[in-house]
């Protein structure tokens, strides 16, 4: 079955293929893409009422899917201005400027000078009078730079397919742990660099900060994910809590009222004074703890009880190490 996310990527592909394969057949199309002529034939009429905003129906795409039919041919026409050269928009141009440095900074120093040269040749391209745009908003971008030597050994496992030996730093439980995984994929987010692999200590899928592994050793091993070491769909966010997570319920005055839109809540309810109420699902009470006690007197959990007395007194006895 094809969603229409697949869909969408598919039809995007699918018009300039077309256009430099005029007359292909149905059933080649269908295996250069990787799905069923039936799909194809679908997706060719849907691509019959698509073109450019505010066009007339004379200015479609037109599809002879007549002669598409069955094992049949495929001919696109007036679809020629998807041959006029691209030209970016500031905010285009600094998405892909944006990923490209992103890229730079988790890429070893064999490929670095490539993703540079991606870099001035899109500058290049964007024109002078989209560059001030694009350096300003560029500025408040920021990605944690990753050690060379680091970034040098994960590529390297990824693409070699071999297992690493890592070091890592576990802040919420204040240890240095050891342990072997197998590299699954690169991920950025909130600009920081993240390792997903299986790991082979906890028997799952787990994601590792770059700038919290300590040591990363490439192991003369063959990486060897298991059949349900699958990535984690991130399309809402690293943090995705689970029903099987602490339900809190958290207290926010108006200066903390930020938190109930940065962090995935259960419910939020107004409260007396400019106060909110809300209830957010909790794996790790650490995590929880350190954000009420930075958020001060802002703060304040109601449920459960016995975390929010626990949270009181580690605020209390932090206050003591203070002379007044």
């Amino acid at each position: 079955m094809s969603n229409a996310r697949d869909q969408v990527q598919r039809l995007l592909a699918l018009v300039p293929y077309l256009r430099e394969n005029d007359g292909a057949l149905v059933e080649d199309v269908a295996a250069e893409f990787g799905v069923k002529p039936k799909q194809i034939i679908a997706d060719l009429k849907v691509l019959w009422f698509c073109g450019l905003p505010g066009a007339q129906m004379g200015d479609l795409i037109e599809i002879d899917i007549e002669a598409a039919e069955g094992d049949g041919v495929i001919h696109i026409n007036n679809a020629d201005y998807l041959a006029r050269p691209l030209r970016l928009a500031a905010d285009e141009a600094l998405a892909l400027l944006t990923a490209l440095r992103t890229l730079r900074e988790v890429t070893g120093d064999n490929d670095r000078d490539a993703v540079d040269r991606a870099i001035a040749k899109l500058e290049t391209a964007a024109g002078e009078g989209a560059a001030a745009a694009i350096e300003g908003a560029a500025a408040h971008v920021h990605v944690e730079p990753t050690r060379p030597e680091l970034a040098e050994t994960v590529n390297r496992a990824l693409a070699g397919h071999r297992r690493l030996h890592l070091t890592y730093d576990v802040p919420s439980r204040d240890e240095t742990t050891e342990r072997d995984v197998d590299p699954m994929r690169l991920v950025v987010s909130e600009g920081r660099t993240y390792l997903e692999a299986w790991c082979r200590l906890a028997e799952d899928v787990r994601l590792f900060r770059l700038d919290r592994i300590a040591a990363a050793k490439l192991l003369d091993l063959p990486s060897e994910p298991p059949a349900q070491a699958t990535p984690r769909d991130l399309s809402n966010g690293m943090f995705q809590p689970s029903e099987a997570d602490l339900l809190a319920t958290v207290r926010l005055a108006p200066p903390a009222r930020w938190v109930a839109e940065y962090y995935p809540t259960e419910s939020v309810e107004e409260g007396p004074n400019g106060s909110l109420v809300i209830t957010l699902r909790v794996a790790d009470t650490a995590w929880l703890q350190r954000l009420i006690l930075r958020l001060g007197g802002s703060a304040q959990v109601l449920e459960p009880a016995e975390l929010g007395a626990q949270i009181a007194e580690t605020a209390r006895e932090a206050l003591k190490a203070y002379t007044f």
